[in-house]
């Protein structure tokens, strides 16, 4: 990992502490009794819950880890506690427009928790970079995998649903 923040709203927590208890207290107590089950049938080389068991397992013991290392790392910010709402910070929903006036929403949210297919981009990502500190009316250029762009913010809100 890296020394830079891992910067994550309080949804986005939730989210990822939702899933550790799910697979700690639901997922992987079952499993194990599978696995227990299986071992006691007899010849393990060739007894699939017995070789699934083990893999999902060591799966889900992979999984409670890297979440567990990003719930240690996370700094939760709240969006709605943010002190200048005139610029462009962690959290804030910008309606950004490009040289066409095709205008984009975006949602700056902890890179756990992106989505660019719902308009939540990572805080680390190349336009969140871009747009950070930009207020209402400033044009920023940012350099995407198909070229320059150039964005003007039009609008900023800081609601997170």
């Amino acid at each position: 990992m890296t020394d830079r923040p891992n910067y994550i709203t309080p949804a986005g927590y939730a989210a990822l502490r939702a899933e550790y208890d799910r697979l700690f207290a639901t997922e992987r107590p079952a499993l194990v009794e599978t696995i227990s089950w299986a071992a006691g049938n007899g010849d393990r080389s060739e007894n699939g819950d017995y070789i699934y068991g083990r893999k999902r397992l060591r799966e889900i013991d992979r999984r409670l880890g890297w979440l567990s290392r990003r719930m240690k790392a996370a700094k939760v910010v709240d969006p709605a506690a943010q002190a200048d709402r005139t610029r462009v910070w962690f959290g804030c929903t910008v309606t950004i427009a490009d040289e066409d006036d095709q205008q984009r929403v975006l949602t700056l949210v902890g890179d756990d928790e992106a989505d660019a297919g719902k308009g939540r981009v990572g805080w680390y990502s190349p336009i969140a970079r871009a747009l950070r500190g930009a207020g209402i009316g400033d044009l920023r250029r940012v350099t995407l995998p198909a070229g320059e762009k150039e964005y003007e913010i039009i609008g900023i809100t800081y609601s997170i649903d």
